[in-house]
């Protein structure tokens, strides 16, 4: 690989030559822009606002525009005599756990290679002390003319450099987060915690760019001068007001369904509500009233995930159907000879009700005679 930066890591007293390397590419493809009549190509040419007349790189120079427009030429020997102690170094100021680095700070990231036999020993002791401390080196270095924050740290064998921004270039989320107070339930909670469950993990190296295979089998398909399909919408419902409990059940579903997890039966019944029946009950020869028990509330807001018994439903198939329609025939009899012998017993109960209440009285009278 090609380096882009020559210097030396300033570790103490300790100097290690390096390379800079980059350690990342850019796979986008890139587009040139045309002129939409002939097809030919638009460049941009530099041109000095002042003569109109187009310049060669060797004629341009820098300067810095102040705020009344005026232009301050600054040349290359002017930023070359700057006390910068870092123009060839990059300085260790640090070490820290990773931890203590916000991400957002992260930018560009480079490969730092031992220049040369004589850095091959101090490189391999700086890695090894950045592998046994399980900490990164915070460093300050310059590249292509500002000086930058980096961080070091080992991947593999390799000592790799991270560009940091500056802590004053990361801005205050302010704003950012939703105005209203939104508040959150455990159920919802308890679903978002399945679907990262079902979701696990995933191996980096299998993720790719889709849009860019998609974009070069375009370009393939017009070179061969092919038709080109439409693609088919995806209508995510994106901006719609949507259930959550049902899109994190649905979302549970489907990754469930794409890693081969789903219950079959789940499958089979999804979409298709059981019939319900109500249940005669028979204890010691008689007859319960028929009670017919309906799903509660809490019961259809259940997701089918979590594999409640339905002992209240029945399937819809014509055999167990026939079965039932007999059980109610026979429950019905029953229940009739049931009520007429309730109502026997009932008549019996109250003629002997009658009976004690007519002897009472009878006691009764010659006990009012005796105490006159």
């Amino acid at each position: 690989m090609r380096s882009i930066w020559n210097g030396a890591i300033s570790f103490g007293l300790v100097s290690i030559p390096i390379k800079l390397v980059n350690a990342t590419e850019n796979h986008s493809i890139h587009f040139r822009q045309i002129h939409l009549a002939d097809g030919g190509r638009i460049r941009y040419r530099k041109v000095c606002e002042l003569d109109e007349e187009e310049v060669t790189g060797g004629e341009i120079g820098k300067a810095y525009e102040d705020a009344d427009g005026t232009m301050i030429p600054i040349t290359d020997e002017d930023l070359a005599q700057l006390p910068l102690p870092t123009a060839k170094t990059i300085e260790i100021v640090a070490f820290v756990p990773a931890d203590e680095i916000d991400p957002l700070q992260m930018d560009a990231a480079y490969y730092l290679s031992a220049n040369g036999v004589p850095a091959a020993k101090p490189y391999t002791l700086l890695r090894e002390a950045l592998k046994r401390s399980n900490k990164v080196a915070v460093a300050k270095y310059a590249l292509r003319g500002r000086e930058r924050l980096g961080m070091l740290r080992v991947v593999d064998d390799v000592i790799a450099m991270h560009g940091l921004l500056w802590p004053d270039e990361i801005r205050a989320p302010e704003g950012v987060a939703p105005d209203s107070d939104v508040t959150v339930r455990d159920a919802e909670l308890d679903l978002a915690d399945a679907l990262m469950d079902t979701l696990g993990e995933v191996d980096m190296d299998s993720l790719h760019d889709d849009y860019r295979e998609a974009v070069e089998e375009l370009i393939a398909a017009k070179a061969s001068g092919e038709a080109v399909q439409p693609a088919e919408s995806d209508d995510s419902g994106g901006g719609k007001v949507i259930d959550l409990i049902a899109a994190l059940e649905s979302s549970v579903r489907a990754a469930k369904k794409s890693r081969g997890e789903g219950d079959e039966n789940e499958a089979e019944n999804e979409g298709d509500m059981a019939d319900v029946h109500p249940i005669k009950k028979t204890a010691s020869g008689k007859t319960a009233s028929g009670r017919t028990t309906t799903k509660t509330a809490q019961q259809k807001s259940t997701p089918k995930s979590t594999g409640t018994k339905k002992s209240t439903l029945s399937t819809s198939s014509p055999a167990k159907k026939t079965a039932q329609k007999q059980k109610k025939t026979t429950a019905k009899s029953t229940s009739s000879a049931s009520t007429s012998s309730k109502s026997s017993v009932s008549a019996k109960k109250q003629t002997s009700t009658n009976a004690r209440s007519t002897t009472k009285k009878k006691t009764a009278a010659p006990r009012k005679r005796a105490s006159a």
